[in-house]
Formats: C-alpha cells, sequence, structure tokens
C-alpha cells in the first residue's frame, strides 16, 4: 500500500535541492556585477584629460619643462660679483746661500770709521794715537774676520691663510647677455615642447580611440550581416524541403552564411586588438565602452583661406623653429662676444690676524688659443640661415598638408550625404528581391548581392566617418588648434553613428 510523504518532508527536500541552486545563482551573480563594475565607459574628453594629466610623455614633458624654467633663473645673476671664500694650508721649505763679503766690508769700514772718530776726539798726540789706531783698525778686521763669507739660511713654515675674494665682470663684450638671452629662449622653447607633445598626444587618442569605434561600427555591421544570412539560409532550408529551390541554391546561401561569419570573426578581432590599445596608451585595461560615437559635421566651420592665414601663429611647431631661429641669432652674438676683450675688477682680503688685501682691474684680451674666431662667427651666421630657410620649407608643408586634410574633410562631408542616400535604396533593394526569390521570381545571388550591398554600405559610412574624424583631427593639429577639437562631436547640424 502506497504513502504519501508528510507535506513538510516534500518541502523540505525542494528547500534542499534549491539551497545549492541558489547559492551558486548568487555566486554567479556577484561575479556579473564585479566584472560590470570593473568595466568602465569613457568619453573622448574625460581620454583626452586623462592622457594629458597622467601619460608618460606629460609627465617627462613637464619635468623638461621645469628643468628649462629653473636653468633660466639660475643664470638671471650673472653680471654679479662673485664671492669665494678660499682656505689655502700650504707648507714650504726654502735654502738659500747669502754672500756676507759686502756685509763684512761695510761693518768693518763703520767700526773703523766710529773709532778713529772717536780717538782724534780726544786730542791726543800723533805718536800716541796713530799707533791706537792701527791697533784698533787691525783687531777690528780680525774679528770681522772671523764671519765666514756666506751664510746657508733654511726657511721651513707650514700656513693655513682664509681670504675672501671677489671678481665683478665689468664688460664681457656682450656674452653675459647673450648667456641670459639663451637660457630664456630655451625656456620658452620648452612650453612650446609641451604643447607640441601635447598636441601629438591628442591626435594619437583621436586615432585610437575612434578607431575602436570604427571597429564597433564594423563588427556591428558584420553581425547584422551574419544574422541576415542566417535567415536567408533558413529559409532557403525551409524552401528546398518544399521543394522550391534546388539544393545547389540552398548552398550558395550557405556558403554566404559562412563566408559573414568569417568576417565577423575577423572583425571582432580587430576590435580587441584596437582596445588593446587603447586601455594600454591610457594606462588601463578596464576599458570595454565608449560613449562618445563617430561623427560627421554637415558643415565647415572655418574657410580655407583663414586656416592657412593664421596657422603660424597658432603652429606651435612653427613657433618653436622660429625660436630655433632666435637660438642661431643668440649664438652669433656669443661667437661675436668671443672676439672682444673682457675686463674684470677683483680683490682678495685675508682671514687671519696679518689682515692683508688687494685689490685691482684686470684686462684681457686674447691674442691666440689656436681656434679661429672668424671662421665661428661665419659658421653661426651660416646656422642661423639655414634654420631661417628650413622653418620657410616647414611652412610651405604645412600649408600643404592643411590644404590636402580641408579637401579631404569635405569629401568626407559630402561622401556621407551620398552614403545616406544609397543607404535607403539599399533597403528597398533588399526588401524588394527577397520577396521577388520568396516568389521564384529572383536568383539567390541576387538576394546575397542585395545582403552584401546592404552590409558593405554600413560598413562604408563608418569607414567614411573615421576618414572624417582623422582628416579634421590632421586638419586642426597642422593648424596648431586640435585642442579644439572637442568643439566639433556637439556641433549642430552633427550625424552621429551610433
Amino acid at each position: 500500500m502506497l504513502q504519501r510523504s508528510p507535506p513538510f518532508l516534500g518541502f523540505k527536500r525542494d528547500i534542499l535541492i534549491k539551497k545549492p541552486l541558489v547559492q551558486i545563482l548568487i555566486f554567479s551573480s556577484s561575479i556579473l556585477s564585479s566584472s560590470i563594475s570593473l568595466a568602465q565607459s569613457i568619453s573622448y574628453a574625460q581620454a583626452e584629460q586623462s592622457v594629458l594629466t597622467d601619460s608618460y610623455s606629460t609627465q617627462a614633458n613637464q619635468a623638461l619643462q621645469q628643468a628649462a624654467k629653473l636653468e633660466a633663473e639660475a643664470v638671471k645673476g650673472l653680471g654679479l660679483p662673485r664671492v669665494d671664500l678660499n682656505v689655502r694650508a700650504y707648507a714650504f721649505h726654502n735654502e738659500v746661500d747669502i754672500p756676507l763679503n759686502s756685509f763684512k766690508n761695510n761693518l768693518e769700514q763703520t767700526l773703523s770709521q766710529g773709532i778713529n772718530d772717536r780717538i782724534n776726539q780726544e786730542n791726543l798726540p800723533p805718536n800716541i794715537s796713530d799707533p791706537l789706531k792701527e791697533g784698533v783698525n787691525q783687531a777690528i778686521h780680525s774679528g770681522v774676520g772671523l764671519f765666514p763669507d756666506s751664510a746657508n739660511v733654511i726657511l721651513e713654515d707650514q700656513v693655513v691663510r682664509p681670504t675672501v675674494s671677489i671678481l665683478m665682470p665689468l664688460y664681457t663684450g656682450g656674452l653675459t647677455s647673450s648667456a641670459k638671452e639663451v637660457a630664456n629662449i630655451k625656456a620658452e622653447r620648452s612650453q612650446l615642447s609641451s604643447k607640441q607633445q601635447q598636441d601629438v598626444q591628442r591626435f594619437e587618442l583621436i586615432q585610437a580611440y575612434f578607431n575602436v569605434q570604427l571597429q564597433k561600427q564594423l563588427l556591428s555591421s558584420s553581425h547584422s550581416n551574419l544574422n541576415a544570412m542566417q535567415t536567408h539560409y533558413n529559409n532557403a532550408l525551409k524552401l528546398e524541403n518544399q521543394g522550391f529551390i534546388s539544393k545547389g541554391q540552398r548552398m550558395q546561401f550557405e556558403v554566404a552564411k559562412n563566408n559573414a561569419q568569417r568576417l565577423e570573426q575577423n572583425t571582432e578581432a580587430n576590435l580587441k586588438s584596437s582596445l588593446f590599445q587603447l586601455n594600454n596608451f591610457l594606462q588601463s585595461s578596464q576599458i570595454t565602452e565608449l560613449s562618445t560615437p563617430l561623427f560627421v559635421n554637415s558643415a565647415q566651420s572655418q574657410s580655407l583661406n583663414g586656416l592657412l592665414k593664421t596657422y603660424q601663429d597658432q603652429s606651435s611647431l612653427i613657433r618653436k623653429m622660429q625660436m630655433d631661429t632666435q637660438l642661431a641669432n643668440a649664438n652669433v652674438k656669443v661667437q661675436n662676444a668671443a672676439k672682444k676683450p673682457n675686463l674684470f675688477a677683483f680683490g682678495e682680503y685675508s682671514l687671519d690676524d696679518k689682515q692683508n688685501w688687494i685689490v685691482g682691474v684686470v684686462a684681457r684680451y686674447n691674442l691666440f688659443s689656436g681656434v679661429d674666431k672668424n671662421k665661428n662667427i661665419q659658421a653661426a651666421e651660416l646656422q642661423r640661415y639655414a634654420s631661417e630657410l628650413i622653418t620657410e620649407r616647414t611652412k610651405q608643408e604645412i600649408e600643404n598638408i592643411i590644404y590636402k586634410s580641408y579637401s579631404e574633410v569635405t569629401t568626407a562631408q559630402q561622401s556621407h550625404q551620398l552614403l545616406q542616400q544609397n543607404m535607403q535604396a539599399a533597403q528597398e533593394n533588399l526588401r524588394i528581391q527577397t520577396l521577388s526569390f520568396k516568389e521564384d521570381m529572383g536568383t539567390a545571388t541576387q538576394v546575397i548581392d542585395a545582403q552584401n550591398a546592404l552590409t558593405g554600405l554600413k560598413s562604408e559610412m563608418a569607414l567614411n566617418a573615421y576618414k572624417y574624424v582623422m582628416s579634421l583631427a590632421t586638419l586642426l593639429q597642422s593648424h596648431g588648434s586640435i585642442d579644439q577639437f572637442q568643439s566639433y562631436i556637439n556641433q549642430t547640424q552633427t550625424y552621429h553613428l551610433r
């Protein structure tokens, strides 16, 4: 006889069965939520801010700019007196032979003269004074003769002598002012180098960021194409089973489906590669979504003539090359200063107990050093001339790039309008070819061609938008105003590919 289990036992069994399932669901949801929290969506403005703040290139240029600024500040005091504290510690030994013949003769004559005068003052008779003088002179001569004819003198000493010295340039031929000018130009040039590097990073970011958007559009297009081909293939299978089409016609759809699948795999791989490059560029690994789409502006906001007239004041490259010419001109001044005399005032005061001091002026003019200063001046002038010519040549190249980029931007805008018109026609053509095939009035090839044409137009619109973005970026970078790129994204009458 069958017995039913009590209701609470069945309920308990259901709980025991469902409990591990609930744990699995909770664990899976936690993993999913953590993966979603790790993924990041970033706009172009946020990406640009990140690059200009945290990239290695930005930090390196900031360090170089600060270094150039410090070097300019370091030479501000050129031309002021130089004060040094000197300590001389030395020991010396000097041995010299001093001749004493003249000393002995002078001593003998002085003593004899003095004693003879003294005897004469006594008014002695000659018979007494003369023998007395002779005897005394003989005694002096004998006494002085005891001194050696020369003396060997040895001088030894150890000295520690602190002093304070002052050296002040009075005239350097312009070398001091030229050195200050060079340091200031280098500091300003370093600022332009930082701006130029920022412009390069903006261009590289535009290329990487919108390349990801392009690959996403291509993947979306290829995915839609695969789904459409799968639908056509499924319909072809049904029609083949019903005997409306042949196996060969069905296999045409199968080949088209496989090609669409292969295209989707390739575009997916390209998307992963471009995403990796963007993450690497932004020093991240979690960016998967981009919120700023590809775009095409309907109209130009600047004229070609205006861009050609203003790029010299905007381009950091041209301004930096003009500063290179200024540096070359300063070098000419330095080489000219090397030919001129120098005038210095100096002084030194001893800090020991003797308190000796010395002051004076030094004038120095080099007569020969083995260096031909005139040739150095000629070389510096030629370098300045070459810098001017290279700057002019660079202007020509930039003007060519501006003209070409402007034309490419205009062409991309015109192409976008035509592609939009073709897109509507391609959609209608696909609808007609599909109906014709179902009613046995068209072929499989016509349907496949219509579907490929529609997919190709979607891809071409994305490629044209990417071409527009890159041409616009090239135009703005050549002009020196790529920092205004963000203002073009949200202009009025702008088409966004989402």
